[in-house]
């Protein structure tokens, strides 16, 4: 059995608000709190701590959008945004501020749901795409440190390529370190040294 989710309402209109907390209890869900307020929100999300947020704004001003977007950039959270209406420009601001699920003209109790799944959903597999780049950009970055350092001990110490990668690779395993860490060190010495 999945673990319940916690769910994080803002919405200034407290009658659009319980629509949304309607569905999702509804729906199953009945770790729901609301918020109607603005002034305070990033403190509240940062202590609630809920698992995905859903804003709705019945009609968004440009302010208002701003401030919302500069707190979703730094809410590492699913969110799903309602609003009534929409132009390019805000969906493409949403987009580029991490909200997962932009829905506009679509406050149905009976949409909620389904909505929110996607909304978690596109955010596992984008974060999941964030990790893997991050990841192949470490891996890149400890790729060209042992280059440096194979080359580095190629022209000290006289070694073919494949000598010097074999002599990284028997100190990492003597140190029990990474092949990285041990290829780190020879850069950092031959700075130091400078040779």
């Amino acid at each position: 059995m999945k673990a319940a989710l916690s769910i994080m309402i803002f919405d200034e209109n407290r009658i659009r608000a319980s629509i949304i907390e309607e569905g999702l209890r509804e729906a199953g869900h009945d770790q729901v709190v609301v918020l109607n307020d603005i002034v305070g929100l990033a403190r509240q999300i940062e202590v609630i701590s809920p698992d995905v947020i859903v804003i709705d704004i019945e009609t968004p001003n440009r302010d208002m959008l701003e401030h919302l977007f500069q707190l979703t950039r730094s809410v590492r959270k699913p969110i799903a945004m309602f609003v009534d209406r929409s132009d390019s420009s805000s969906i493409e601001a949403a987009v580029e501020a991490g909200v997962s699920a932009y829905v506009v003209d679509g406050l149905k109790k009976e949409r909620v749901k389904p909505i929110l799944d996607m909304a978690v959903s596109r955010f596992k597999a984008f974060s999941r795409l964030q990790q893997e780049l991050a990841d192949a950009k470490s891996a890149l970055e400890e790729r060209k440190i042992i280059e440096r350092a194979k080359g580095i001990l190629m022209k000290s110490r006289k070694l073919s390529e494949d000598e010097a990668y074999a002599l990284l690779r028997q100190t990492a395993m003597n140190e029990k370190k990474k092949l990285a860490d041990i290829a780190q060190s020879v850069v950092m010495a031959a700075a130091i040294l400078g040779s």
